[in-house]
């Protein structure tokens, strides 16, 4: 039964909403939407969105590429340290991004404990999305294998199939709609990264001045590109949990 709820939960929640949709309709007020085409399409703005889109796919295949086996194992196995391994997963989520851009900074630089001279470069940007992005594939795919009934597997596993060819073709099918999901966030955080890319990768346009940076560039220089641009990156968000509401619907028991 719909009961009425509180007044007092009543107001808090408008608040709360009012509080996280207002500054998305001032941006959508302030767009200088008779310009925003020519504004996005600038020399500058191509770079950046094409930077973007390279390093954020980039970051995306090397969460899934690793995230994907961190998931299984955290799902299906135990293991000393086991709880550490979560932990270490989970960590770039509370991490402030600037906090992991100086942390990759030591380990990857010039003078890191493994140096791979990559500092400042497009893969510096593309290892801080990955960095920062990789979490939310982890714990969806991680989510979607313990949900999973182990009987698929272990029908396939009296027929002959090894783990390997049994997780290819039995276990991965069953949880395509939560690694889509995972996969979608993932390649969206990549996307908006800014802390740890401008630490670890710098702000060098053509190179490593991905969306997220060139908007803080011409917010001091040209705030109607800031703003165009921003909408731009608003708008992919909003595809992406458009994408997601129905891959959510797919996960429900």
């Amino acid at each position: 039964m719909n009961r009425r709820p509180p007044l007092t939960l009543a107001t808090a929640a408008v608040v709360g909403l009012a509080f996280l949709g207002l500054p998305l309709v001032a941006l959508l007020v302030r767009a200088p939407w008779r310009h925003l085409l020519s504004l996005v399409s600038t020399p500058a703005a191509r770079t950046a969105l094409r930077l973007s889109i390279e390093c954020s796919f980039g970051a995306l295949a090397i969460a899934i590429i690793t995230g994907v086996p961190i998931a299984w194992l955290l799902a299906r196995r135990e293991f000393p340290g086991k709880s550490f391994v979560r932990a270490l997963v989970t960590v770039p989520l509370v991490l402030p991004p600037v906090v992991g851009g100086v942390a990759l900074l030591f380990a990857f630089g010039r003078r890191g404990i493994m140096p791979l001279h990559i500092a400042f470069t497009t893969w510096a940007a593309v290892l801080a999305e990955a960095f920062v992005a990789m979490p939310f594939l982890v714990l969806a795919v991680e989510g979607a294998l313990g949900s999973l009934d182990h009987r698929y597997e272990d029908v396939a596993s009296t027929l002959g199939a090894g783990p390997l060819h049994t997780f290819r073709r039995v276990t991965l099918p069953l949880v395509a709609p939560g690694l889509a999901a995972g996969a979608a966030l993932a390649w969206a955080r990549a996307l908006g990264e800014f802390g740890a890319t401008i630490t670890f990768a710098g702000n060098l346009p053509g190179h490593t001045q991905t969306l997220p940076l060139a908007v803080y560039v011409a917010l001091q220089s040209s705030p109607d590109t800031a703003i165009a641009l921003s909408v731009l990156l608003l708008a992919v968000s909003v595809l992406v949990l458009v994408v997601l509401r129905g891959r959510w619907r797919g996960l429900r028991p």
